[in-house]
């Protein structure tokens, strides 16, 4: 019996640690030129980073991503899990902006 609890207990510790790990996804950088988002399909993200004819939807809550507007960069960030949706594109966290 108290081989089942402590089997139980290391279960539900090993399950809490990994979803406090990276609720963010997958660490990415990207070079392009930063655009404000207009009229999309999609509706997600603050800006558009235009990068190797393709195009990333952006968001973040530490920078302030209009100070790049029209500016070629590298960002840094995070992919946004359980995006793409709706055909749009893939979605980015930013963390860090570098001007070229």
């Amino acid at each position: 019996m108290k081989k089942i609890l402590y089997l139980s207990f290391f279960v539900a510790v090993l399950s809490a640690c990994s979803t406090m790990k990276n609720n963010s996804g997958t660490t990415i950088r990207l070079t392009g030129k930063i655009e404000k988002i207009g009229m999309t399909t999609f509706q997600y993200g603050t800006h558009l980073l235009k990068a190797d004819a393709k195009t990333y939807a952006l968001k973040s809550a530490s920078l302030n991503l209009d100070t790049y507007l029209d500016k070629q960069v590298t960002i840094k960030g995070n992919k946004v899990e359980g995006y793409p949706v709706e055909g749009g594109p893939e979605f980015i966290e930013v963390t860090e902006v570098k001007e070229k």
